[in-house]
């Protein structure tokens, strides 16, 4: 038996970058006209990129360049007890398979959620993880956890709305000060 390399995946990306949200916008998710609502209501500015669907955060590295940003992982994990979800967002060159839980929440490590709790708490489904959505836990049950050097490091981070066919490009402050609730987030590393 022979291994085969197999070729890479190529994704259609429009290298226009749009400023706000899509003029049409017809063949988009409520869920993400609902993240372009949520953004302009909190008078949040942000630049768009339109793209086929990308399933990892390896497939964004050309959208990366045309935002002039990277893309900020996000995983959805399950805590084993006290709060059930937590999100973690760091800079995508940290690679973790298992991410830490901070000794306050008294857990060596946070397993990785199951999707269908993602889906459910915040309509998102996997390759579209992002920190917007938290605006579909309306009950809070989900606290974001944020690397400490995606606030003192990055002015800017790019994220879904709550889809993998488009990525945003926003200030980091307006993400910190005008999105995430103080009660829900915590700063970490």
């Amino acid at each position: 038996m022979t291994n085969q390399l197999q070729p890479p995946l190529s994704y259609h990306i429009d290298p226009t970058i749009y400023a706000g949200r899509p003029a049409d916008s017809s063949g988009r998710l409520p869920k993400e006209l609902r993240t372009y609502d949520l953004l302009d209501s909190l008078h949040i500015s942000y630049e768009r990129v339109d793209h086929d669907a990308l399933p990892t955060i390896e497939a964004c590295r050309q959208v990366d360049e045309i935002l002039g940003t990277p893309m900020c992982k996000t995983c959805f994990c399950a805590m084993p007890r006290k709060l059930p979800f937590i999100f973690f967002s760091f800079p995508v060159r940290k690679s973790l398979r298992q991410p830490p839980c901070p000794s306050r929440l008294e857990a060596p490590a946070c397993p990785f959620g199951e999707p269908e709790f993602m889906e459910q708490l915040m309509d998102l489904t996997p390759g579209s993880v992002t920190v917007l959505g938290l605006m579909n836990d309306a009950e809070n049950k989900i606290r974001l956890l944020i690397d400490r050097d995606v606030i003192e490091n990055h002015a800017f981070i790019g994220c879904h709305p709550c889809i993998n066919t488009s990525s945003l490009k926003l200030k980091t402050q307006d993400l910190i000060t005008k999105f995430c609730l103080p009660s829900i987030t915590t700063i970490l590393w």
